[in-house]
């Protein structure tokens, strides 16, 4: 069974930075995709920023220059930098592994206050 845990979230003022972290198990997750979106309240998820098994990115226009998005297939690990946090930036963000199937994360809430 694939299982994806995130951690990291939390409150933070606006212009402050945070780190995510997903831990991949049950999974050969180096030739995985992997990704990170964020559900804010009322609205619809939305993807914010990818990582292939090669290691390109790509990145909501949003968060470009901003976020960066990274993987550490020895850790089984995927990382998301948030910096330059704005109040529009406060949603759940949850973790996504693609194979032929989907798995998510449980989500991890992030805050920014004004």
């Amino acid at each position: 069974q694939v299982q994806l845990v995130e951690s990291g979230g939390g409150l933070v003022q606006a212009g402050g930075s945070l780190r995510l972290s997903c831990a991949a198990s049950g999974s050969r997750f180096s030739i995985n995709a992997m990704a990170w979106y964020r559900q804010a309240a009322g609205k619809q998820r939305e993807l914010v920023a990818s990582i292939a098994s090669g290691g390109s990115t790509n990145y909501a226009d949003s968060v470009k220059g901003r976020f960066t998005i990274s993987r550490d297939n020895a850790k089984n690990t995927v990382y998301l930098q948030m910096n330059s946090l704005k109040p529009e930036d406060t949603a759940v963000y949850y973790c996504k592994l693609d194979s032929p199937w989907t798995y998510w994360g449980q989500g991890t809430q992030v805050t920014v206050s004004s």
